[in-house]
């Protein structure tokens, strides 16, 4: 093998939270096809279905970086909302925050939730819709009063099935191999390490 298949390539995660890069660095440390770097990009805020609005957020992103990078979607979904917040739970949290996300559920039996990521990839290649790739991850639980601290998204309400702490009480060691961003991070590297180097880059 020659010098230039045994360096890592880049791969640049568009993120400007440090606690979403904090957690994937922590998760994709083993990897050592990549070296990764993470870029904050302004991308527009797209709406409609989870997956439509990971292709395009990571569309955009790959014409800023011109090369291979990564996006992440984060959806909230309430089974007893057929699936809302959903991928606008961002903006639910900010304009209700954790106690307000607790209360929609007031008169549901149901508190189920799923905590769902999507992580897109694209090789640099934008022309072709086919080249975004996604890979998620899902782990169910239920909405509870909040508990935790808070300095991380809606970790405090999402009690995760078959534990008895939050997100937000559990040591990250623990977090990363039960959440929906290590499943889909996993995902993502299932995929690379079954690529040859000249497929990881366009």
């Amino acid at each position: 093998m020659s010098v230039a298949k045994r360096l890592k390539k880049t791969l640049v995660f568009v993120t400007g939270n440090p606690n979403k890069l904090k957690e994937v660095r922590a998760i994709f440390d083993d990897f050592p096809r990549f070296e990764l770097s993470s870029q904050k990009i302004d991308l527009p805020e797209f709406q409609g279905e989870p997956d439509d609005i990971a292709r395009e957020k990571c569309r955009e992103a790959a014409k800023v970086v011109q090369g291979p990078v990564i996006t992440e979607d984060t959806c909230l979904c309430f089974n007893a909302l057929n699936g809302l917040p959903g991928p606008y739970i961002k903006w639910f949290l900010q304009k209700l925050g954790h106690d307000g996300l607790n209360k929609m559920l007031v008169g549901f039996d149901d508190k189920t939730a799923n905590a769902v990521c999507t992580f897109a990839y694209c090789s640099g290649d934008v022309e072709k819709k086919e080249n975004i790739l996604l890979f998620r991850g899902i782990t169910p639980g239920s909405i509870v009063a909040p508990r935790g601290p808070t300095n991380f998204g809606w970790d405090p309400i999402f009690q995760p099935e078959g534990h008895d702490k939050t997100y937000a009480e559990m040591d990250a060691s623990l977090k990363n191999t039960i959440s929906h961003r290590s499943k889909a991070l996993a995902a993502l590297k299932s995929y690379f390490e079954n690529k040859d180097d000249d497929h990881l880059s366009s």
